[in-house]
């Protein structure tokens, strides 16, 4: 196996070589050139795997031994041995037809533990291995900050820069990246949005000579690494729901998205031979994904703040990916499509590719007062508390799931991280003790210009 980019101008290379160039060379983004087909009997061979047993297996299929299998286990091991549930990401029972994945119950209480985790583990195995020097660059919405410094915090070879926009993210999820207390975190809070931070992201990348002049290494989900970590929890939820159920026909999962990364690993999920009936996408009222689903336009709209701050975004970095396989595999279309959307700020798909769209994904839009109306109904009837982001996935189910069907919502935050908009249903909840423990802890960050100018200012100097 080998990885190529979207836009069809790097040639093949391996799965270090990948992870360490993050977003392609040419603008595009890394995939598998094929991707492995799993049979029914492997499937059944899996179902009574660990977690970090299955992880372990999936990565496997990936990395073309260039990590011996032992070293792979201990990374694997390391990685998911700091999370606090012993199924690492267990399902819930919320009533006969809707689970809950708990995506939240590694170091920072935020699906991003489960790839980033495991991808600091490996910027450090590859930075030991290799005698080489990895600066870290990455933007959040709220969480893969947190996850990104918590996975290579205090490791040596290592130095992680994060943009988050000012005053943008929840409380907590600006406490948990900016109370880290070690030389090698700097944190910038960009004056802007989170797709400025993004942006900005990504056109540093661009520039091949200053990446690599500066050992610039990706954490966001341009890494192909955090695609490939996540989709082994699609299938362990399945595992799992079998396991306990019985032979289910059909399952869904509804996955709360603005970035295009999570429910992207799905589907490659599915793709690989994972029996997914419905990829349910679920955006808050930054609805450009939702938009493109039942329209077939892909065209950003006016920036609106929700109570779901990790999806308040309105380009989807992995958006490109899908766009490679809706195109048959096709580099030239892709180019084309990314050329015309950054000249024009749109794109329109003809209507026998929305027809494919809608075969691979339905999608719901939750507005504001819907998110926080989930909350306050799942609290009160099945005294579960969603996060605000894991509400928009649950609302996606009501609204576009038939009865009978089994879902399963994928819930990407612990609920104590976004408190300021539970309190607002009058819903009071305990602080977990690792996250109380913020607010009495001195902050670390830089508020900066979001330009490209400044941000390599403070790059320089840090780096």
């Amino acid at each position: 196996m080998k990885y190529i980019s979207t836009r069809g101008q790097v040639k093949p290379i391996g799965f270090i070589d990948a992870v360490l160039m993050g977003l392609a060379d040419d603008g595009g983004l890394l995939l598998p050139d094929k991707l492995p087909q799993l049979s029914q009997t492997t499937l059944m061979q899996w179902q009574g795997l660990t977690y970090p047993e299955l992880a372990l297996e999936v990565f496997s299929l990936f990395v073309n031994e260039e990590i011996p299998r032992a070293d792979l286990k201990k990374l694997v091991d390391e990685s998911y041995s700091t999370f606090r549930h012993e199924a690492v990401t267990p399902v819930h029972r919320v009533t006969n037809d809707l689970y809950v994945l708990e995506l939240f119950h590694g170091p920072t209480y935020a699906f991003k533990d489960v790839a980033l985790q495991f991808l600091g583990n490996l910027y450090s195995y590859i930075s030991r291995r290799n005698n080489s020097i990895i600066h870290i660059l990455g933007a959040t919405s709220g969480d893969t900050g947190a996850s990104a410094i918590e996975g290579v915090r205090g490791k040596e070879g290592i130095r992680i820069c994060i943009l988050h926009p000012h005053q943008k993210v929840s409380k907590v999820q600006e406490l948990q990246m900016t109370t880290v207390d070690n030389d090698n975190v700097l944190n910038l809070a960009v004056k802007g949005s989170f797709d400025d931070c993004q942006r900005i992201i990504k056109e540093l990348f661009a520039d091949v000579n200053f990446k690599r002049d500066y050992h610039l290494r990706a954490i966001n989900s341009i890494n192909i690494a955090r695609i490939l970590a996540q989709t082994v929890y699609y299938f362990y939820a399945y595992f799992q729901l079998i396991n306990n159920k019985g032979q289910v026909d059909k399952i869904n999962f509804s996955v709360p998205t603005g970035n295009f990364g999570d429910i992207f690993a799905g589907y490659l999920a599915q793709r690989m031979g994972l029996p997914i009936n419905k990829l349910i996408l679920a955006t808050n009222e930054n609805n450009i994904l939702a938009r493109f689903v039942n329209e077939g336009v892909y065209q950003p709209g006016d920036f609106r703040g929700t109570y779901s701050p990790s999806m308040d975004i309105q380009v989807a970095s992995n958006f490109e990916r899908y766009m490679f396989y809706l195109y048959g595999e096709d580099s030239e279309a892709v180019n084309a499509l990314m050329s015309r959307f950054k000249a024009e700020g749109k794109i329109v798909i003809p209507e026998q590719l929305l027809q494919k769209v809608q075969g691979d994904f339905t999608a719901y839009s939750v507005e504001n007062e819907e998110c926080l109306n989930t909350i306050s109904d799942y609290y009160e009837q099945y005294d579960y508390l969603l996060d605000p982001h894991t509400a928009c996935g649950v609302a996606a189910v009501d609204k576009l799931v038939g009865e009978g069907e089994v879902t399963v919502a994928l819930s990407t935050a612990h609920p104590a991280k976004f408190d300021e908009a539970i309190r607002l249903r009058n819903i009071s909840q305990t602080y977990p003790e690792p996250i109380q423990a913020l607010f009495d802890k001195e902050q670390q960050q830089i508020v900066v210009e979001g330009t490209n100018e400044e941000i390599k200012r403070h790059l320089l100097t840090f780096f």
